[in-house]
Parts: structure tokens; sequence; C-alpha cells
């Protein structure tokens, strides 16, 4: 089955134990998700199934988006409720102006140094597991893009921001250094992602509704890589060109732009794959 999924997760699983969920609900082994949810985290999970699974990292790197809840006054090891509470205070008084004029400091390209409590990996080790063993190290901080971030609500503790980033942001991270930028803390107490590319939350799956379609041979919940890009098309003619293409060699492509295009077969208008055009050059990209 090759496929990509848009699975809404649940709180308190791992992003991995959705992985293996899934494996067991389609039997097959080679399935990858496309960017961790904490445990505590829901929404949006992309997932990639057999051949799909080489463009992981093709879906990784596009923009998300975000509805987080946030507590003020106190800090986690984690930066989220479900951490050790390292430092607090008790009397403050932000109003929703300065979280508003605060935000739009962190809106834009901005550098961010990310938690020790994640997967990111310094000398072989992940950041996680040292912290787990009460380790803090130094963290380089990371180039990201907050293409928007909003303030939804906020009644002088609690407060709700929606936000678009790009790849590598840590929202826990973010309304850490909110927080601290307002002079006192700030605690991330829920997240939900709302999508992933195009990939939207009102249309994803939970896993028991995959269980149950599978169940009936239904598995409309997966799009084929065809369907999932929304690149150009460019046909191939000849069988020696289509057997050129699927054994790895580059075509002439004068009439092409450079870019992404999905590749087909003009005689049976037969999906080959996807293909990428360098030069006037094309070659199959990934999944082909």
């Amino acid at each position: 089955m090759d496929g990509i999924i848009n699975i809404n997760k649940p709180s308190g699983i791992t992003s991995f134990d959705v992985v293996r969920r899934l494996r067991k609900i389609l039997k097959i082994k080679k399935i990858g998700h496309t960017g961790t949810l904490d445990p505590l985290a829901t929404g949006v999970l992309v997932i990639c199934t057999g051949r799909a699974t080489r463009l992981v990292q093709d879906i990784e790197k596009l923009e998300k988006e975000y509805i987080a809840e946030f507590k003020l006054g106190f800090a986690t090891d984690t930066y989220d409720i479900e951490g050790k509470v390292i430092e607090s205070v008790e009397n403050f008084n932000v109003t929703s102006e300065e979280i508003e004029n605060v935000l739009k400091k962190f809106t834009g390209n901005i550098k961010q140094v990310p938690p020790m409590y994640s997967a990111i990996k310094i000398n072989g080790q992940k950041l996680y597991d040292l912290a787990r063993r009460g380790e803090t190290i130094e963290r380089e901080a990371r180039d990201i893009n907050i293409f928007s971030l909003k303030l939804l609500s906020f009644d002088g503790v609690n407060g709700k921001i929606s936000c678009k980033v790009s790849k590598g942001t840590y929202i826990r991270s973010l309304i850490f250094d909110i927080g601290m930028e307002l002079k006192t803390f700030a605690t991330m107490t829920s997240l939900q992602r709302t999508s992933v590319g195009n990939e939207k939350l009102e249309k994803s799956f939970t896993l028991e509704e995959i269980e149950d379609m599978h169940s009936k041979n239904d598995f409309s919940f997966a799009r084929t890589v065809e369907d999932y890009f929304n690149f150009p098309s460019i046909e191939i003619e000849g069988e020696k060109n289509k057997t050129l293409f699927l054994n790895g060699n580059t075509l002439i492509s004068k009439e092409n732009s450079d870019g992404f295009y999905k590749i087909y077969y003009k005689d049976s208008k037969e999906f080959l794959g996807l293909g990428n055009v360098i030069s006037e050059r094309l070659k199959g990209y990934k999944y082909y």
C-alpha cells in the first residue's frame, strides 16, 4: 500500500505509537510520520506508507499551523504542563495589549533555542535523554519563521494563540520565550496542529475510523502520491524513454522549466512517479 494519510492524533500517545497502531491495522511495515507531535499534542499527523515513505522529508518541511493554550505564572523543565515546575511567580499583571505587542516581536524570521526535552541529537545523543539524566547543555539557536501569530483569548492568566510556522519551530519554546519577554513565566497547556501544508484537521481521520474503514476494504482514507502533489505534468513518449526514466536515467526536457512534475507515460496515461527538471534535464525524484 503506497499512500499518504492525514491522521487526527489523539492526546496521550506518541507519534510512533500512531505508526505502531497503523502497522497493525494496515498489516504493513513500511510506515513513517512527517513531523513529531508530543504526547500532549493533538491534530494533524501526516503518515506515509510504502514507497511514499521516500517523501517524508518533503512533507515534513511544509508550513504548519497550530492552536496552543498557555498559562502565565510558572515555567516547567519541558515547557509544557506535563513537566516539573522550575520557576514561578505569584504576583503579575499582564494585559492582552501587552501580549499582542510581544507577539509582534516573535513574528517573522527569528532565532529559537530548542528545548532540552526534544528529539534533537547533539553529538549523537538525543536531548531528552540527557534531560532525563538531569543534564542541561548549551543548544545553538536555530533560524525559524513565524509567518503569523495571533492572540485568540486571554483572561489575565490563561490564553490561547494561533500560529503558522516553518519546519523546526517548537511551540513550547515559543510560549516559554513569550513568557520571558513578558517578565513572568508561561507554560503551554495544550497544543493542536490544525494543518500541515494543505492537509487540514477537518479532513483528517482518527485511528478508529481508519480501522473501521480498513475492515470494510475502504481505503479512501489514503491519498495517492499522484493526488497529493499538485505539480504540473510531463508526458514521456516511447517505451525506451519510459524504461530510461524508471531506471533512474535523465531525459532531455528542453520545453519544461526547472521544478517538480508529475510524470506520465503518454501512450497509456500511466502515472510513473515524480520528476525534477534541472537545466533542461528530467530525472525521477524519490518516488518513481
